[in-house]
């Protein structure tokens, strides 16, 4: 129903508890290399418990690769000081959710180019840098799904 995009990520633990979101609500996830590791990585693998084989992940060369493979799919992209809070958009089925870098986020150029209408954020205290990839992916994710109606959960 929707995609996770995480643009080369660098932390397993971080991919491995977003393999486990995506299996536990139905996203697909996009990995756009290079990755900071393998996903033979023991990390990886004990954050994502045995969920790896009941999530669809893809890896991409390059985000281009990956938003060719997503056809026309609308793709927000989500970056801590950018864009309206990720609660003041309309989602729908097959949306995308682009994450950046743990360390760095998005590149600069990205984000400029990026339409404004497709840029959200979390709000925050003043003065924090940022939360944890996977925990930024979880409330975008819920936010999207609940949006509809959590369609296609028990």
């Amino acid at each position: 129903m929707f995609h996770l995009i995480l643009f080369e990520p660098e932390i397993p633990p971080n991919t491995g508890n977003i393999i486990r979101l995506c299996a536990n609500t139905g996203a697909t996830l996009h990995l756009v290399q290079p990755l900071g590791f393998s996903l033979e990585d023991a990390q990886l693998r004990r954050a994502g418990l045995d969920y790896r084989e009941l999530a669809r992940v893809h890896e991409h060369r390059d985000l281009d690769a990956c938003l060719a493979k997503l056809g026309g799919a609308r793709v927000f992209a989500v970056e801590a000081r950018s864009g309206a809070r990720h609660t003041e958009r309309q989602y729908g089925a097959g949306d995308a959710f682009l994450f950046g870098r743990e360390t760095r986020g998005l590149p600069a150029a990205l984000l400029d180019a990026w339409p404004v209408e497709r840029l959200i954020r979390l709000p925050m205290a003043a003065g924090n840098r940022s939360l944890n990839l996977s925990n930024v992916a979880a409330i975008v994710l819920y936010e999207a799904w609940r949006q509809l109606g959590f369609r296609g959960s028990e």
